[in-house]
């Protein structure tokens, strides 16, 4: 059996408490999640503290970060709503040369993304939004596209790569992004450039993820991510700790990081059309 590392901010939190019952699911018992380490107790109401969260996860608390990548396989480097602390979190995993996943989003934005990869030394690495592996993104016509209205839940800075990489595999990289609304929850116009462009609306946590979706000979279609998308995403994620080949280019998540630090300064100038580098 591999045995498989957290390292996180804080351990009581959605993906850390789904992600080893995915693994072990997907792995038919032949990986798991054998250690953990938090770098503070949980900070949210009702939070459990990580000594807490272990003892009911049944998963073994380490000390340091240190002792983590010591004792496991494989590593996973989460923090998934805290993606400011990326960078030294992923410090020593990211020359442990053992295979890590980087849990969304890869980082704030575009420089703390390259401090991420300059500090990074022979270790096979990626991060991705698990939306990418939606069966019904994957398997649609991605040529010829005019037009994209999107929508989803949450606030930008946590939930914003959720809509800025499955754009990005359908339409590539943006030119510039206009916003309207405030930086909470902004309405977000991303131009491709010859006439191409794409409506980012982000809502009410009660509100799924959509695409309404328009060709240039004016057929349309739509994408709901609906599909079991966590499932395909941890097979891919136990396929890239075998192989040490990782599914993403960090070129494109650089690409993503443009256009996430792009919208992010488009929305706290409302108006203003901001170009993406």
């Amino acid at each position: 059996m591999k045995k498989i590392g957290f390292i996180d901010y804080f351990l009581h939190e959605w993906h850390a408490d789904n992600m080893p019952s995915w693994i072990d699911d997907a792995s038919g018992g032949e990986m798991k999640v054998c250690y953990a380490w938090g770098e503070i107790d949980s900070p949210r109401e009702g939070g459990k503290t990580n000594k807490a969260w272990a003892e009911e996860m049944g998963i073994e608390l380490c000390t340091s970060q240190e002792e983590v990548i010591k004792k496991s396989d494989y590593l996973v480097v989460l923090s998934p709503d805290n993606a400011e602390r990326h960078v030294d979190l992923c410090k020593s995993a990211l020359i442990s040369g053992k295979p890590t996943f980087v849990d969304k989003t890869f980082a704030v934005g575009l420089d703390d993304a390259k401090q991420i990869i300059a500090n990074a030394k022979n270790t096979p690495y990626f991060s991705c939004s698990a939306l990418r592996y939606d069966s019904d993104l994957i398997a649609f016509n991605k040529t010829d596209i005019e037009a994209v209205d999107y929508r989803g839940p949450g606030l930008f800075d946590i939930y914003a790569i959720h809509m800025l990489e499955p754009l990005y595999i359908i339409m590539g990289k943006a030119k510039r992004v206009l916003a309207l609304g405030d930086n909470t929850a902004p309405t977000l116009l991303y131009d491709f450039g010859g006439n191409r462009r794409a409506v980012l609306g982000f809502f009410d946590y009660n509100v799924g993820f959509s695409a309404a979706i328009r060709y240039t000979d004016g057929n349309c279609t739509t994408l709901t991510f609906e599909s079991e998308y966590f499932k395909t995403f941890t097979a891919e994620m136990l396929k890239f700790f075998e192989t040490g080949k990782a599914p993403v280019k960090i070129e494109d998540t650089l690409d993503i990081m443009s256009m996430l630090d792009a919208g992010r300064n488009a929305a706290s100038g409302s108006g203003t059309w901001i170009e993406i580098k």
